[in-house]
């Protein structure tokens, strides 16, 4: 096992000492800046295209994409299985050169606790002050500020921003998309869905921010990568406070995410802590309201379907006919390109956790035959195997679906095992209640479908 220490520095001539805590640390340096001040790694086209909105960007908000990036970097290219401990805890160390040092550092504690509350791993954040020189990073407006954006709004190229997104433009308000992508699958999605919006809606009226960002060998050569990337949604949020950040008002972002993805409750003790996703947990978006409070931006984070399922929200989306038409453009799936090993085109898995709930969002709210193209199309066509990918979720749903049908309250317990809920106390019976509907909404596309050890075929 190694600690990393990852050192952010801003142009080849930034010469800030840096001396690593932890002297027996694997060190290695990530140049944000090339020699002509261009930000690196996606981050000037971010601001590029906040720029082409007559907008400009907080300093502050850029020292976050940067703290973000670095643990992006981490997350990513410091594989679990060689340097955890305890086969998922890693020992990361973030060295970032920010604006306002002291603002930062303040804020440290609470940044290290909410990056171990994402993803599972040790972190420690050094901040230090950027050189005079790079103290002022945000790119001049190129135009008029187009001012009557109404909030900021994640477009993931998923089926709950989807909705989202209908939701807003349906009801005439004016949102700020902002996208990351860092595969091709998930830029096809969100290219797709942008123009179906864009056709349908008000054409070049809807603007979006897309960024991709991340990294690999030719970036950070550490000689070893990391797929499960729980720190990902530290980024989103931290693009999406880069452009809310550039208006000259306080500014919403909405994070769409039905309230059972969000809480993502363990199925099975096997699925306790970092090994279950938590990008719309609750305590991740309050934390995330008192990052950019303690730094001083006047942004904040909500999500507006934590009290609904996927189903609720398919059957609920303010224009049915046009989601309906557009719903197979959308992505879902943890991994599509997997389907590439049958020689198959990319698609949704259909078995994995995000595919079964989406599955059965669409069977209870569609309306219509799911028009998803899935590797396993019929899930009763076969057993499924239990002890393989194929039926290794079906069967952790089906056992919860059993418990929650013999104990409903149980859902009042199991709601608490993610993280702590505490930011909101009154929404804690809404939770609940989500978390039973959610899980019973899955049961209904499982009803009927067959998985036990050694069914099947494995892949």
């Amino acid at each position: 096992m190694r600690r990393f220490s990852l050192v952010g520095r801003l142009g080849p001539d930034d010469m800030t000492s840096v001396k690593p805590v932890q002297t027996d640390s694997a060190v290695y340096e990530i140049n944000f800046l090339d020699s002509d001040r261009r930000m690196g790694f996606g981050i000037r086209h971010a601001l590029d295209q906040v720029a082409s909105l007559g907008l400009r960007s907080s300093e502050r908000a850029i020292d976050l994409v940067v703290l973000a990036a670095l643990v992006t970097a981490g997350d990513t290219r410091v594989s679990r299985r060689i340097n955890a401990q305890d086969g998922w805890t890693r020992e990361v160390d973030l060295y970032v050169p920010v604006s306002a040092p002291k603002v930062w550092n303040d804020a440290r504690q609470s940044i290290e606790a909410l990056l171990r509350f994402l993803t599972g791993d040790r972190w420690r954040v050094f901040f230090h002050a950027r050189s005079d020189r790079t103290m002022a990073l945000a790119m001049q407006p190129r135009r008029v500020a187009i001012d009557d954006f109404t909030e900021v709004s994640l477009l993931s190229g998923g089926l709950d921003s989807l909705i989202g997104a209908i939701n807003l433009l349906a009801k005439g308000r004016h949102p700020l998309f902002v996208s990351h992508y860092w595969d091709a699958e998930t830029a096809k999605a969100q290219t797709c869905v942008l123009r179906a919006l864009e056709k349908h809606f008000r054409g070049d009226e809807i603007k979006s921010v897309r960024v991709r960002l991340g990294f690999d060998r030719h970036h950070l050569e550490t000689r070893e990568k990391e797929a499960t990337q729980r720190g990902r949604s530290f980024l989103f949020y931290a693009l999406a406070a880069l452009a809310a950040s550039a208006f000259d008002r306080p500014m919403a972002v909405d994070i769409p995410e039905n309230g059972l993805i969000a809480l993502n409750v363990p199925l099975d003790p096997l699925r306790l802590g970092a090994l279950s996703t938590r990008t719309a947990h609750p305590h991740v978006i309050a934390g995330m309201r008192r990052l950019v409070d303690a730094v001083g931006l006047s942004v904040s984070f909500s999500n507006p379907y934590r009290h609904m399922t996927k189903g609720e929200m398919v059957s609920g989306c303010a224009d049915g006919a046009f989601l309906r038409k557009i719903i197979g453009d959308s992505m879902s799936c943890s991994s599509p390109a997997k389907a590439r090993y049958r020689k198959l085109s990319p698609r949704h898995c259909g078995y994995c956790v995000p595919c079964l709930i989406r599955r059965a969002s669409l069977k209870a709210g569609l309306g219509v035959k799911d028009p998803t193209l899935y590797t396993v199309e019929k899930l009763r066509a076969k057993t499924l195997a239990t002890d393989g990918a194929e039926g290794e979720h079906v069967r952790s749903f089906q056992l919860m679906v059993k418990r929650i049908k013999a104990a409903p309250g149980l859902a009042k317990i199991l709601v608490h095992k993610p993280g702590p809920l505490v930011e909101a106390p009154d929404e804690i019976p809404a939770y609940a209640d989500v978390f039973r509907r959610g899980v019973l909404e899955v049961g209904g596309l499982l009803h009927g479908v067959k998985a036990r050890p050694g069914g099947g075929v494995r892949s």
